[in-house]
């Protein structure tokens, strides 16, 4: 199916969603300029209308799976919402990592995992996605969800690239709902922040200054994840990402060889290995949660 300037339906109103614009599944000027915008971000030509390669790129699928919902020992809750057989791959697999991203899109995780379901470059998610408020302000029922997206001792392609065959086979990786920086006030979609969802950092971060607030919510989501997945896995999660805070501060957050060559286990953002992140980024709540580890 190709969506352009004209087009109308639910297919349209759920690629508005995905840009967080506003969803009336009428595709106007406003949803071309947003999807010229994405496709430029994304690497792809800006012609603002969504055909096979921006469906591959941003897909809208839907799962196959039963919905489950169980609570892990220290008390959180986790949704199941499994990619279809073949979208995920299979052991064997030792985890040794733990990799934390942001979405940069979406605030429900749902939607976030249907979008891999379509994905052709297989196998590219991972293994839990946490929702979020909206970057509007206008819904909060995500915020703090947790979803896993395939079953234990599955994985996925996290890392790109960059990473190799057995960082992504042995490590877990999860996506926070966030649109990432903001610029004057919107997002790279062209969509209005609500003031409250928006932060500003001490100094800049990748060259932004401005950023999609993380939760209280789901700062504290992901340290109950961080604290279950270090036992569930005994992975040693203050080796890595925290150690490098508690001695360079926000700077912990920049690229480091450790992280790219896989020479230190335990956890780090995208950020670690890839100087074109900017998942996850910096924010002081964050850190000192990630301090309190």
């Amino acid at each position: 199916m190709v969506l352009k300037k004209g087009s109308k339906g639910k297919e349209v109103k759920e690629l508005q969603e995905f840009l967080d614009i506003s969803a009336d599944g009428i595709f106007g000027s406003g949803t071309e300029r947003s999807v010229k915008t994405w496709q430029t971000d994304n690497g792809l030509i800006a012609d603002g209308i969504v055909g096979s390669k921006t469906w591959d790129a941003m897909g809208l699928a839907t799962t196959d799976n039963t919905e489950q919902v169980y609570t892990t020992p220290n008390g959180l809750v986790i949704q199941k919402h499994f990619l279809p057989s073949g979208e995920y791959k299979v052991g064997p697999t030792s985890k040794e990592y733990v990799f934390l991203h942001h979405t940069a899109g979406w605030h429900k995780p749902l939607n976030c995992i249907d979008q891999w379901g379509r994905d052709d470059r297989g196998a590219v998610a991972t293994e839990f996605v946490m929702g979020g408020p909206s970057v509007k302000g206008d819904d909060t029922n995500w915020d703090g969800t947790m979803v896993q997206a395939f079953p234990d001792g599955g994985y996925g392609w996290h890392l790109g690239k960059n990473g190799s065959q057995y960082m992504h086979t042995n490590s877990v990786g999860i996506e926070v709902c966030n649109f990432g920086y903001i610029v004057n006030g919107k997002t790279y979609a062209g969509t209005t922040a609500h003031e409250s969802q928006i932060v500003t950092l001490s100094k800049p971060f990748r060259g932004h200054k401005t950023w999609h607030r993380y939760s209280d919510n789901q700062i504290e989501a992901l340290r109950l994840w961080i604290l279950f997945i270090a036992e569930r896995d005994s992975i040693d999660v203050r080796k890595g990402l925290v150690e490098e805070i508690r001695k360079n501060g926000a700077d912990g957050f920049e690229f480091n060889e450790n992280a790219y060559y896989g020479k230190v286990k335990g956890m780090w953002t995208h950020t670690s290995t890839r100087k074109d992140k900017t998942d996850l980024f910096p924010q002081e709540e964050l850190i000192d949660m990630l301090l309190s580890l």
